[in-house]
């Protein structure tokens, strides 16, 4: 079967796939129904088989062989995506500038030592750090505020963005020094659930080690205002161990032999795709991964 249908074909599946409606996604795209329509049968006319059920006053369902093809159309039009990005980074060769976006409990060592070796090899490269809250990096990728993101893995990541896992870093059982548990030698959960726990999460993510051990919770979205409360004994928490090390806490916190910890925090890299990382950014990628598993 030779291929027949066009990428505009492919966009238009994916958007009535996801807005379940012909009339919305012509709406969006300032065509008459009529024409989304066709551009539907025309695609399933090539493809040879039916990608909704059409019934009278109902919103359009896909059907069985729709379901299968839906994300094999979304992975099209990512690579789709990746090459239009690829073709661009070729268009421009090196960066002027690099806007780097980091989560602020990100490891400052090998941020600091990537970003020295990166002035060594682009010296006339601008660039830009910003370090925010967790959920926030991701946020200035989609907006274009940044060209590429440094932040700890969570379960959602905006499908415009890639990611690739550079590292880990190791979570600890924290309390301030006077807590009731400062001076325990070993903690059960039984134990942790007697106290109020300080997570970590946000209002749109979930991330490793966000699981309630305590009936009593408190949450923020930044692991050093963790450590503020725990340095005011407000509770106990999981931290990564070098926010636990940051000299503003040595002495102020006590990690705890317990029970169970919360896996490492896994250390991603993200950009968008349709951006894809220019020498420069290319450079900083790879030598902040050789420096965080140089640490590890």
């Amino acid at each position: 079967m030779s291929v027949q249908w066009n990428l505009d074909q492919m966009r238009l599946f994916v958007s009535v796939a996801e807005q379940r409606s012909f009339s919305a996604v012509a709406r969006h795209q300032r065509k008459a129904q009529s024409a989304v329509s066709n551009g539907i049968a025309l695609l399933e006319a090539d493809l040879g088989v039916s990608l909704f059920e059409r019934s009278s006053g109902r919103q359009p369902r896909l059907t069985e062989a729709g379901a299968v093809l839906l994300e094999e159309a979304r992975e099209v039009l990512r690579q789709c995506e990746r090459l239009n990005g690829r073709a661009l980074s070729l268009l421009r060769g090196e960066e002027a500038s690099l806007r780097l976006a980091q989560d602020e409990a990100m490891l400052y060592q090998p941020v600091l030592d990537s970003l020295e070796a990166l002035a060594g090899k682009f010296p006339s490269l601008e660039v830009q750090l910003s370090s925010t809250a967790q959920g926030d990096v991701a946020r200035k990728l989609v907006e274009r505020k940044a060209d590429l993101g440094l932040l700890f893995y969570h379960d959602q990541i905006p499908e415009a963005l890639e990611r690739r896992v550079v590292g880990s870093v190791e979570m600890v059982t924290v309390c301030g020094v006077g807590h009731p548990m400062a001076s325990d030698k070993f903690v059960d959960c039984q134990r942790l659930a007697q106290f109020r726990q300080l997570l970590m999460s946000t209002q749109t993510s979930v991330y490793p080690g966000s699981e309630a051990a305590s009936p009593q919770v408190w949450r923020a979205d930044s692991f050093y205002v963790l450590a503020e409360w725990l340095v005011r004994g407000l509770g106990w928490a999981w931290l990564p161990r070098h926010v636990v090390q940051y000299p503003t806490y040595v002495g102020q916190i006590v990690e705890l032999d317990s029970e169970w910890t919360p896996p490492a925090l896994v250390v991603e890299l993200v950009w968008r795709r349709d951006e894809p990382l220019g020498p420069a950014a290319s450079f900083l990628a790879e030598r902040f991964t050789e420096c965080l598993q140089a640490i590890d």
